[in-house]
C-alpha cells in the first residue's frame, strides 16, 4: 500500500513537465540546452517550442533563447477577438532565470495588418551588453480566425 502513495506523486510531477528535449553541452558542464512546449493560453491552436540554457549548479541561467511558434491547432476569430491588440500585446509566459530579477518572457503581438500573431520572447536583464530576444510569427491566412465578420471593413473592400 505505501508503494502506491510514492508513485502517485512521481507521476504526476513526471507529467506536469512540458520540457520535450534536454541536450548536455558537454561532459564537463553542468549547462544543458532545454526545449519546452507551450500553448498559449488564450489561443491553444498555437505552441511556441522555447530553447534555453539550463545552470544547474549557477544561481543565474544564460539570457540567450530561441523560440519557433506554429499552428498546431484550430484558430478561431473568438479566440482572436479576446487577445491584447495594443502594440505591447501581453505576456503569455514567463520564467524566471536567476535569484536577481532576470526572467525569460514571451510576449503576444497581434499585427492586424498583416493578420499575424508575433510571439518575442525576450531576456529581462542585459547580459553581455544585449537584451537577447528571439521572434516567430503564426500566419491567420487560411485559419478559421478569418471569417469574413471578423476581418476589418478595409481588407474586405481590396
Amino acid at each position: 500500500m505505501n508503494k502506491l502513495f510514492i508513485c502517485i506523486p512521481i507521476l504526476l510531477i513526471a507529467g506536469c513537465s512540458d520540457d520535450v528535449g534536454k541536450v548536455s553541452l558537454g561532459l564537463f558542464t553542468t549547462k544543458d540546452v532545454v526545449i519546452e512546449a507551450k500553448k498559449d493560453p488564450k489561443i491553444p491552436g498555437v505552441t511556441c517550442h522555447i530553447s534555453h540554457v539550463e545552470a544547474d549548479l549557477d544561481f543565474a541561467d544564460p539570457s540567450d533563447m530561441s523560440i519557433a511558434c506554429r499552428q498546431t491547432g484550430v484558430i478561431t476569430a473568438a479566440q482572436i477577438a479576446q487577445i491584447d491588440r495594443s502594440k505591447n500585446g501581453e505576456i503569455v509566459f514567463k520564467q524566471s532565470k536567476s535569484i536577481l530579477f532576470k526572467s525569460l518572457k514571451v510576449r503576444r503581438i497581434f499585427d492586424e495588418d498583416n493578420q499575424t500573431l508575433i510571439y518575442l520572447s525576450y531576456s529581462t536583464k542585459e547580459s553581455s551588453g544585449s537584451h537577447h530576444h528571439s521572434i516567430s510569427t503564426v500566419p491567420l491566412f487560411g485559419s478559421q480566425a478569418l471569417q469574413a465578420d471578423s476581418l476589418p471593413s478595409q481588407t474586405l473592400n481590396n
